[in-house]
């Protein structure tokens, strides 16, 4: 893989090359990204869904509209590090082709602002909530139906190739969704694969899949433009876009220590072990003077959040360059973080979060709740799906059918893309918005 081609600022339906030294210095491409992204309306239904504690009443917990945006901010300035090493080491791609330090923090940021955008409410338990309507539930029946890939599109169901399809589908009147660059795309998408097999090897790149068998198409178009090579050729997998492990160390840095910082302010970690913990990641580079002049725990781990979030954006950046030879041949196996110097420090702040929030009884019993929603709405939504497919549709059908909004199309074509429709009506769904969906179905006038 080559920079030239990574960098692509074409769109979807684009005939000509677009040339970054022909761009407005106001505003570039890759900014145009971001902004289409942060105006979109996916983008603004994060702000009423999980990041950790479901359903919180309280203004210092993170969702996952401020998540992103601290990710994305994180990202940026990984990217404009990364970007001003690329282009030392690389002169030409400045000299040549135009690019500056910004562009590479410009992809990066807009990538990492839209990583959580295909997530379904209640947080990672909404993912597994529709893949098990799917695997164990009333789903099931529709196996028999489907292909092998389709049905495992659905019982794995995944938020980031939901974001590859909000991203992407086209709307009324505008074919390839949001139009961000081709560049962009390639950041966002993680795992650059389909979701059969499942885990065929322990590269990073096969954790998860990227797209579903209805974007297949267009991320072969992607792949294609961005010089992406083939991992297999006995089904679709591709080396990942270089960018997408700064995008995937931006998240990673944020939820490791953010969500940490969530379970202090929430009472669930203590102030001792927290300090502990973050001063171990650290250690040395604490302005004693300044530190103890502090006098609230808020205060203390603000001070530290900020150290060790420099410290990590410092150390990926350093691993990004020392690895870019192995990155760009497809050759780097794991997360940036995972061959930190700063893993052990990582793992305690990670396995102590787990312990004391992810799977606190306020966090478990709010999963337990959205579980039940979400099963509840996917029983009424799956069954009306399949019933249009099959042209046998009830007056409670046709009812259902009466409140979904314009942009969802069911057919009788094809019941995969029926089904998922549905999944993705309901993964826009904030989460205060699928209970009260939840209600209707229940019978309760709201």
């Amino acid at each position: 893989m080559n920079w030239e081609q990574l960098l692509s600022l074409k769109r979807y339906g684009d005939t000509n090359k677009r040339l970054r030294k022909e761009q407005d210095e106001t505003r570039l491409g890759f900014e145009v990204d971001y902004d289409r992204i942060i105006f979109s309306s996916e983008f603004r239904g994060l702000q009423d869904k999980t990041q950790v504690v479901p359903l919180s009443k309280t203004d210092f917990v993170h969702t996952r509209l401020t998540h992103s945006l601290e990710v994305s901010v994180v990202g940026r300035s990984l990217g404009r590090r990364v970007g001003k090493l690329l282009l030392e080491k690389h002169p030409h791609l400045e000299n040549v082709h135009g690019y500056r330090m910004n562009d590479f923090g410009a992809i990066v940021a807009a990538a990492a602002l839209a990583h959580d955008i295909g997530n379904p409410p209640f947080g990672h338990s909404g993912e597994k909530a529709i893949g098990s309507y799917f695997k164990d539930g009333d789903g099931a029946q529709f196996k028999s139906l489907l292909t092998a890939k389709e049905y495992q599109d659905l019982c794995d169901f995944e938020g980031n190739a939901n974001g590859f399809k909000i991203l992407t589908e086209g709307r009324a009147g505008r074919e390839g969704g949001l139009r961000l660059s081709y560049a962009t795309l390639g950041a966002f998408t993680k795992y650059p694969k389909e979701s059969l097999p499942k885990k065929p090897t322990m590269h990073i790149v096969d954790k998860k899949y990227g797209f579903f068998q209805s974007e297949k198409e267009m991320f072969k178009n992607v792949a294609a433009e961005l010089g992406l090579e083939s991992r297999s050729n006995e089904h679709l997998s591709y080396h990942r876009h270089p960018l997408a492990y700064l995008v995937e160390a931006a998240d990673d840095i944020c939820y490791t220590i953010i969500d940490f910082e969530d379970g202090i302010n929430l009472g669930l970690i203590q102030e001792e072990y927290a300090l502990e913990y973050l001063i171990n990641l650290v250690r040395g580079k604490i302005k004693t003077k300044n530190y103890n002049a502090l006098k609230t725990t808020e205060d203390r781990v603000s001070y530290l959040r900020a150290l060790a979030i420099g410290t990590l954006i410092d150390e990926a950046a350093l691993l990004f360059m020392k690895h870019e030879d192995a990155i760009l041949a497809g050759k780097f196996e794991t997360a940036l973080l995972d061959v930190s110097q700063y893993k052990a420090q990582i793992k305690d702040i990670i396995d102590l979060s787990v312990t004391k929030v992810y799977c606190s009884k306020e966090v478990i019993n709010k999963e337990i709740a959205g579980y039940e929603i979400l099963n509840q709405l996917l029983n009424a939504y799956g069954k009306m799906a399949f019933n249009v497919f099959e042209d046998n549709c009830s007056n409670y059908d046709e009812l259902l059918k009466n409140i979904l909004p314009e942009t969802v199309k069911l057919t009788n074509d094809s019941l995969y893309n029926n089904l998922l429709a549905v999944c993705l009506y309901i993964s826009k769904l904030s989460d205060t918005n699928a209970m009260l969906l939840h209600q209707k179905l229940k019978g309760h006038i709201l």
